[in-house]
Protein backbone atom coordinates (compact mmCIF):
# COMPACT_ATOMS: atom_id res chain seq x y z
CA UNK A 1 0.00 0.00 0.00
CA UNK A 2 3.05 2.52 1.11
CA UNK A 3 4.23 2.20 -2.59
CA UNK A 4 1.43 2.72 -4.20
CA UNK A 5 1.13 6.17 -2.36
CA UNK A 6 4.04 7.74 -3.43
CA UNK A 7 3.34 10.78 -5.31
CA UNK A 8 -0.19 11.24 -4.63
CA UNK A 9 -1.71 14.65 -4.01
CA UNK A 10 -4.56 15.08 -1.56
CA UNK A 11 -6.69 17.46 -2.54
CA UNK A 12 -10.37 15.89 -1.28
CA UNK A 13 -10.62 12.49 0.72
CA UNK A 14 -13.20 11.85 -1.93
CA UNK A 15 -10.20 10.97 -4.60
CA UNK A 16 -8.98 8.56 -2.43
CA UNK A 17 -10.26 4.71 -2.05
CA UNK A 18 -11.64 3.52 1.26
CA UNK A 19 -8.69 1.19 1.88
CA UNK A 20 -6.00 3.95 0.73
CA UNK A 21 -7.97 6.36 3.97
CA UNK A 22 -7.61 3.22 6.18
CA UNK A 23 -4.02 3.04 5.29
CA UNK A 24 -4.30 6.95 6.74
CA UNK A 25 -6.03 5.65 9.74
CA UNK A 26 -3.81 2.66 10.39
CA UNK A 27 -0.42 4.45 10.16
CA UNK A 28 -1.79 7.74 11.92
CA UNK A 29 -2.49 5.70 14.75
CA UNK A 30 0.93 3.83 14.88
CA UNK A 31 2.84 7.31 14.60
CA UNK A 32 0.83 8.66 17.65
CA UNK A 33 1.58 5.64 19.99
CA UNK A 34 5.23 6.19 19.00
CA UNK A 35 4.85 9.97 20.01
CA UNK A 36 3.11 8.99 22.71
CA UNK A 37 5.98 6.42 23.47
CA UNK A 38 9.08 8.48 22.75
CA UNK A 39 9.80 5.96 19.79
CA UNK A 40 12.20 7.50 17.24
CA UNK A 41 9.99 7.69 14.25
CA UNK A 42 12.47 10.06 11.64
CA UNK A 43 11.20 8.26 8.47
CA UNK A 44 11.62 11.93 6.05
CA UNK A 45 15.09 12.62 7.12
CA UNK A 46 16.81 15.03 4.78
CA UNK A 47 12.79 15.60 3.10
CA UNK A 48 11.88 19.44 3.16
CA UNK A 49 7.97 20.38 2.53
CA UNK A 50 6.89 24.16 1.13
CA UNK A 51 3.79 25.32 3.30
CA UNK A 52 2.35 28.17 0.99
CA UNK A 53 -0.63 29.92 2.61
CA UNK A 54 -2.91 32.63 1.61
CA UNK A 55 -4.91 32.50 4.53
CA UNK A 56 -4.21 32.54 8.26
CA UNK A 57 -3.15 29.86 10.23
CA UNK A 58 -2.64 28.42 13.55
CA UNK A 59 -3.56 24.58 14.09
CA UNK A 60 -2.44 23.67 10.23
CA UNK A 61 0.34 25.72 10.31
CA UNK A 62 2.00 24.52 13.64
CA UNK A 63 0.65 21.00 13.05
CA UNK A 64 2.55 20.28 9.82
CA UNK A 65 5.69 21.92 11.13
CA UNK A 66 5.88 19.97 14.11
CA UNK A 67 4.86 16.65 12.34
CA UNK A 68 7.76 17.27 9.40
CA UNK A 69 10.33 18.13 12.34
CA UNK A 70 9.14 15.00 14.20
CA UNK A 71 9.64 13.14 10.77
CA UNK A 72 13.26 13.95 10.64
CA UNK A 73 12.05 16.33 7.93
CA UNK A 74 11.77 20.48 8.00
CA UNK A 75 8.98 22.79 6.77
CA UNK A 76 9.48 25.88 4.50
CA UNK A 77 6.50 28.15 6.00
CA UNK A 78 5.51 30.76 2.67
CA UNK A 79 3.49 33.75 3.41
CA UNK A 80 2.09 34.34 0.01
CA UNK A 81 2.49 38.08 0.70
CA UNK A 82 6.12 38.31 0.97
CA UNK A 83 6.43 35.98 -2.78
CA UNK A 84 6.16 37.48 -5.99
CA UNK A 85 2.69 35.77 -6.52
CA UNK A 86 1.35 39.05 -6.20
CA UNK A 87 3.92 40.42 -9.07
CA UNK A 88 3.36 37.46 -11.51
CA UNK A 89 3.87 33.80 -10.25
CA UNK A 90 1.40 31.69 -11.80
CA UNK A 91 0.14 28.68 -10.54
CA UNK A 92 1.93 26.89 -13.17
CA UNK A 93 4.97 28.41 -11.87
CA UNK A 94 4.84 27.73 -8.07
CA UNK A 95 3.98 24.08 -9.12
CA UNK A 96 7.03 23.83 -11.51
CA UNK A 97 9.59 25.21 -9.16
CA UNK A 98 8.66 24.64 -5.54
CA UNK A 99 8.09 21.02 -6.88
CA UNK A 100 11.75 20.91 -8.14
CA UNK A 101 13.08 22.66 -4.62
CA UNK A 102 10.94 20.24 -2.12
CA UNK A 103 9.31 16.98 -1.85
CA UNK A 104 5.75 18.32 -0.96
CA UNK A 105 4.03 21.24 -1.45
CA UNK A 106 1.29 22.29 0.87
CA UNK A 107 -1.24 25.32 0.13
CA UNK A 108 -3.59 26.91 2.04
CA UNK A 109 -6.26 28.99 -0.27
CA UNK A 110 -9.61 29.66 1.02
CA UNK A 111 -10.94 32.37 -2.10
CA UNK A 112 -14.45 30.87 -3.45
CA UNK A 113 -14.33 30.21 -6.54
CA UNK A 114 -10.12 30.34 -6.89
CA UNK A 115 -8.53 28.36 -4.47
CA UNK A 116 -9.12 24.82 -5.13
CA UNK A 117 -8.53 25.74 -9.35
CA UNK A 118 -5.07 27.26 -7.78
CA UNK A 119 -4.05 24.18 -5.67
CA UNK A 120 -5.01 21.93 -8.59
CA UNK A 121 -3.15 24.01 -11.16
CA UNK A 122 0.17 23.87 -8.68
CA UNK A 123 -0.52 19.92 -8.77
CA UNK A 124 -0.78 20.19 -12.03
CA UNK A 125 2.19 21.34 -12.96
CA UNK A 126 4.10 19.84 -9.69
CA UNK A 127 6.40 16.28 -10.16
CA UNK A 128 6.17 16.58 -6.38
CA UNK A 129 2.85 15.55 -3.67
CA UNK A 130 0.60 18.93 -3.45
CA UNK A 131 -1.27 18.93 -0.17
CA UNK A 132 -4.47 20.63 0.49
CA UNK A 133 -4.72 22.44 3.58
CA UNK A 134 -7.85 24.13 3.19
CA UNK A 135 -9.59 25.71 -0.16
CA UNK A 136 -13.06 27.07 -0.26
CA UNK A 137 -14.13 23.33 -0.99
CA UNK A 138 -12.09 21.06 0.75
CA UNK A 139 -11.10 20.66 4.22
CA UNK A 140 -9.10 17.02 3.86
CA UNK A 141 -6.79 16.59 6.93
CA UNK A 142 -9.45 18.11 9.36
CA UNK A 143 -11.70 16.33 8.48
CA UNK A 144 -9.31 13.05 8.65
CA UNK A 145 -8.62 13.71 11.98
CA UNK A 146 -12.02 14.08 12.88
CA UNK A 147 -12.54 10.67 11.89
CA UNK A 148 -9.62 9.51 13.76
CA UNK A 149 -11.50 11.12 16.96
CA UNK A 150 -14.66 9.59 16.10
CA UNK A 151 -13.71 6.17 15.77
CA UNK A 152 -11.12 6.59 19.02
CA UNK A 153 -14.00 8.02 21.13
CA UNK A 154 -16.78 5.74 19.70
CA UNK A 155 -15.85 2.50 17.71
CA UNK A 156 -17.09 1.56 14.61
CA UNK A 157 -18.60 4.68 12.83
CA UNK A 158 -20.43 2.51 10.54
CA UNK A 159 -24.54 3.43 12.30
CA UNK A 160 -23.61 6.72 14.40
CA UNK A 161 -25.59 9.82 13.56
CA UNK A 162 -23.55 12.76 12.87
CA UNK A 163 -25.41 16.22 12.58
CA UNK A 164 -23.00 18.65 10.41
CA UNK A 165 -25.00 21.64 11.38
CA UNK A 166 -24.80 25.41 10.16
CA UNK A 167 -24.14 27.77 13.40
CA UNK A 168 -24.33 31.43 14.03
CA UNK A 169 -20.63 33.26 14.13
CA UNK A 170 -19.52 36.58 13.67
CA UNK A 171 -15.86 36.49 13.37
CA UNK A 172 -15.97 36.13 9.38
CA UNK A 173 -17.65 34.55 6.32
CA UNK A 174 -16.21 31.26 6.80
CA UNK A 175 -15.27 28.84 4.25
CA UNK A 176 -17.42 25.81 2.71
CA UNK A 177 -15.05 23.45 2.63
CA UNK A 178 -15.08 21.82 6.30
CA UNK A 179 -18.80 20.62 5.89
CA UNK A 180 -18.88 19.68 2.50
CA UNK A 181 -16.12 17.38 3.35
CA UNK A 182 -17.20 16.38 6.70
CA UNK A 183 -20.51 14.93 4.90
CA UNK A 184 -18.35 13.37 2.07
CA UNK A 185 -16.18 11.09 3.92
CA UNK A 186 -18.62 10.35 6.99
CA UNK A 187 -21.46 9.40 4.27
CA UNK A 188 -18.30 7.06 3.15
CA UNK A 189 -18.27 5.90 6.50
CA UNK A 190 -21.94 4.05 6.99
CA UNK A 191 -23.03 7.10 8.81
CA UNK A 192 -26.46 8.43 9.31
CA UNK A 193 -25.60 12.37 8.08
CA UNK A 194 -27.59 15.14 9.03
CA UNK A 195 -26.65 18.43 7.25
CA UNK A 196 -28.51 21.07 9.01
CA UNK A 197 -28.76 24.79 7.90
CA UNK A 198 -31.05 27.16 6.94
CA UNK A 199 -32.04 27.80 3.21
CA UNK A 200 -29.94 30.00 2.72
CA UNK A 201 -26.84 28.51 3.72
CA UNK A 202 -26.72 25.83 1.06
CA UNK A 203 -23.71 23.70 0.17
CA UNK A 204 -22.45 23.07 -3.81
CA UNK A 205 -24.93 20.82 -5.22
CA UNK A 206 -23.01 18.52 -6.98
CA UNK A 207 -21.10 17.46 -3.64
CA UNK A 208 -24.07 17.41 -2.08
CA UNK A 209 -25.70 14.53 -4.33
CA UNK A 210 -21.74 13.05 -4.18
CA UNK A 211 -22.58 12.82 -0.56
CA UNK A 212 -26.46 11.01 -0.95
CA UNK A 213 -24.22 8.41 -3.66
CA UNK A 214 -21.69 7.70 -0.99
CA UNK A 215 -24.66 7.16 1.78
CA UNK A 216 -25.94 4.63 -1.41
CA UNK A 217 -22.92 2.72 -1.61
CA UNK A 218 -21.82 2.42 1.94
CA UNK A 219 -25.24 1.25 3.43
CA UNK A 220 -25.20 4.71 5.60
CA UNK A 221 -28.00 7.82 5.39
CA UNK A 222 -28.00 11.46 4.20
CA UNK A 223 -30.82 13.67 5.30
CA UNK A 224 -31.37 17.61 5.19
CA UNK A 225 -32.67 19.61 7.65
CA UNK A 226 -33.62 23.15 8.54
CA UNK A 227 -34.57 22.91 12.00
CA UNK A 228 -31.70 23.54 14.47
CA UNK A 229 -32.84 22.06 17.57
CA UNK A 230 -34.06 18.69 15.18
CA UNK A 231 -30.52 18.31 14.06
CA UNK A 232 -29.31 17.54 17.47
CA UNK A 233 -32.06 14.87 18.09
CA UNK A 234 -30.53 11.73 19.59
CA UNK A 235 -27.29 12.54 17.72
CA UNK A 236 -24.30 10.49 18.69
CA UNK A 237 -22.11 13.15 17.29
CA UNK A 238 -22.63 16.85 16.71
CA UNK A 239 -20.85 19.17 14.72
CA UNK A 240 -22.19 22.50 14.51
CA UNK A 241 -19.91 25.58 12.98
CA UNK A 242 -20.48 28.23 10.70
CA UNK A 243 -19.90 29.16 7.29
CA UNK A 244 -21.09 31.26 4.98
CA UNK A 245 -24.02 31.43 2.41
CA UNK A 246 -21.96 31.86 -0.51
CA UNK A 247 -24.61 30.27 -3.42
CA UNK A 248 -26.42 33.40 -2.17
CA UNK A 249 -24.03 36.04 -2.29
CA UNK A 250 -19.99 36.54 -2.99
CA UNK A 251 -20.75 40.04 -0.62
CA UNK A 252 -19.49 39.23 2.82
CA UNK A 253 -20.88 41.90 4.68
CA UNK A 254 -24.36 41.02 2.84
CA UNK A 255 -24.06 37.39 3.87
CA UNK A 256 -22.86 38.57 7.53
CA UNK A 257 -26.57 40.50 7.35
CA UNK A 258 -27.94 37.25 6.13
CA UNK A 259 -26.31 35.07 9.28
CA UNK A 260 -28.29 37.59 12.15
CA UNK A 261 -31.36 35.95 11.03
CA UNK A 262 -30.01 32.83 12.42
CA UNK A 263 -28.20 34.30 15.74
CA UNK A 264 -30.23 31.77 17.90
CA UNK A 265 -28.40 28.97 16.13
CA UNK A 266 -25.73 28.55 19.25
CA UNK A 267 -24.62 25.20 20.68
CA UNK A 268 -25.65 25.33 24.58
CA UNK A 269 -26.52 23.24 26.75
CA UNK A 270 -30.26 22.70 25.90
CA UNK A 271 -29.39 21.83 22.82
CA UNK A 272 -26.73 19.27 23.88
CA UNK A 273 -29.67 17.60 26.03
CA UNK A 274 -31.49 17.02 22.85
CA UNK A 275 -28.23 14.72 21.70
CA UNK A 276 -27.91 11.59 23.07
CA UNK A 277 -26.35 11.66 26.55
CA UNK A 278 -22.57 10.36 25.41
CA UNK A 279 -22.71 12.33 22.53
CA UNK A 280 -19.45 14.40 21.62
CA UNK A 281 -19.56 17.50 20.42
CA UNK A 282 -17.02 18.52 17.63
CA UNK A 283 -15.75 21.80 16.09
CA UNK A 284 -12.64 22.77 13.78
CA UNK A 285 -11.50 25.69 15.52
CA UNK A 286 -11.40 28.13 16.19
CA UNK A 287 -15.27 28.73 17.36
CA UNK A 288 -16.65 32.27 18.56
CA UNK A 289 -16.84 31.57 21.98
CA UNK A 290 -20.91 32.16 23.26
CA UNK A 291 -22.18 33.06 20.04
CA UNK A 292 -21.22 29.82 17.89
CA UNK A 293 -20.81 27.66 21.11
CA UNK A 294 -20.79 28.55 24.74
CA UNK A 295 -18.10 28.21 27.26
CA UNK A 296 -20.05 25.46 29.03
CA UNK A 297 -20.21 23.28 25.99
CA UNK A 298 -16.96 23.56 23.98
CA UNK A 299 -15.36 23.02 27.46
CA UNK A 300 -17.86 20.59 28.92
CA UNK A 301 -17.48 16.91 29.64
CA UNK A 302 -18.77 16.38 25.84
CA UNK A 303 -16.21 18.04 24.31
CA UNK A 304 -13.44 17.04 22.05
CA UNK A 305 -12.17 19.57 20.52
CA UNK A 306 -8.49 19.66 21.38
CA UNK A 307 -8.14 15.68 20.68
CA UNK A 308 -9.25 16.81 17.34
CA UNK A 309 -6.68 19.27 17.26
CA UNK A 310 -4.15 17.46 18.16
CA UNK A 311 -5.15 14.30 15.64
CA UNK A 312 -4.44 16.80 13.18
CA UNK A 313 -0.48 16.22 13.70
CA UNK A 314 -1.25 12.19 13.24
CA UNK A 315 -3.19 12.44 9.94
CA UNK A 316 -0.95 15.33 8.90
CA UNK A 317 2.05 12.97 9.05
CA UNK A 318 0.76 9.83 8.03
CA UNK A 319 -0.07 11.31 4.92
CA UNK A 320 3.11 12.62 4.35
CA UNK A 321 5.06 9.51 5.66
CA UNK A 322 2.51 7.55 2.70
CA UNK A 323 2.99 10.13 -0.40
CA UNK A 324 6.51 11.53 0.20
Amino acid sequence: MEGSLRGRDMITTQEWSGEEIQAILDTARDLKRKREVGEPHAYLRDKVISLLFFFTSTRTRNSFEAGMAQLGGHAQFIDSTTTQISHGDTAKEIGEILGRYNDAIGIRRCDWGLGNRYIRDVAAASRVPVFNMQCDMYHPFQILADLLTIIERKGDPRGLTINVSYAYATSYQKPLSVPQSLILLMTRFGMNVRLTHPPEFRLIPEIVEQARENARQHDGSFEILDDFDAGFENADIVYPKSWGCMLRTTDHGESAKISQRYSDWIADDHRMTLAKKDAIYMHCLPADRNIEVTDSVIDGPNSVVYQQAENRLHVQKAVMVLTM
